[in-house]
């Protein structure tokens, strides 16, 4: 593995259907946050169900939303991703900045591989949120756990790293990038999952977001220590 490095013990975790490898230099995979892997999922079974049987390109759409790949943006080590299309035969898209944490994605999705689920249904890309994805590609449906802890409170956490939980002056930061590239890449009937901090951060989220761009907020969730905003692609 490229990850780990001789000072770092590399840890393991169950998350879900999944076996984690991880260290230090990335954030710990924390159970709560399997909630966002499992409303996911529900979306992607939802659509599956309805979508059974139809023919045509990626982008056609069932009762409940377009078949396509799914977009995971500051993915980590991959673990919400994972879990979220481990009963999929979709496409998946891990991209996070941080080339620990993708050194540690690309042996979390050899590990976690099956008969059913193939390796090579899934791809981790390092770089720039706004950069890792091309501009022709479009996805179903995009995940996104960004850092969402404004910078003046992110010493309250000393063991988590700080690139993966700095949100900024607000916490919003990588929120909205999040979101900008989801309003890019996002098929027609698509759907965003973001993690937030808590309610008050949805609430800013929708504010903004729903009345000048083209993703409508439509549902939101609070689970174990912050909150999750589904918006769709109108």
């Amino acid at each position: 593995m490229t990850g780990p490095g001789a000072d770092h013990a590399v840890r393991r975790a169950e998350f879900g259907p999944l076996v984690l490898t991880f260290d230090d230099r990335v954030l710990e995979p924390r159970e709560w946050t399997l909630a966002q892997s499992r409303w996911a999922a529900e979306l992607l079974a939802e659509r599956d169900g309805t979508a059974a049987g139809a023919a045509g390109a990626a982008g056609a759409a069932g009762p409940e939303g377009p078949e396509g790949a799914v977009l995971e943006l500051c993915a980590g080590v991959g673990h919400i991703g994972l879990a979220a299309v481990a009963g999929s035969r979709r496409a998946l898209v891990c991209v996070d900045a941080n080339p620990v944490a993708c050194a540690f994605a690309r042996d979390n999705v050899a590990a976690n591989a099956t008969a059913e689920r193939p390796a090579e249904l899934t791809e981790v890309r390092e770089g720039d949120l706004r950069e890792a994805v091309a501009d022709h590609e479009r996805f179903a449906l995009v995940i996104a756990d960004p850092p969402y802890l404004p910078s003046a409170d992110t010493g309250r956490f000393p063991a988590d790293p700080l690139l993966a939980i700095d949100g900024g002056a607000d916490g919003l930061d990588l929120a909205w990038t999040c979101l900008e590239v989801a309003e890019r890449h996002l098929l027609p009937g698509g759907s965003v999952l973001l993690q937030l901090a808590d309610t008050a951060q949805c609430d800013v989220v929708e504010a903004a977001w729903g009345t000048r761009h083209g993703l409508v907020p439509v549902d939101r969730r609070v689970v174990g220590r912050g909150a999750l905003l589904r918006l769709d692609r109108a």
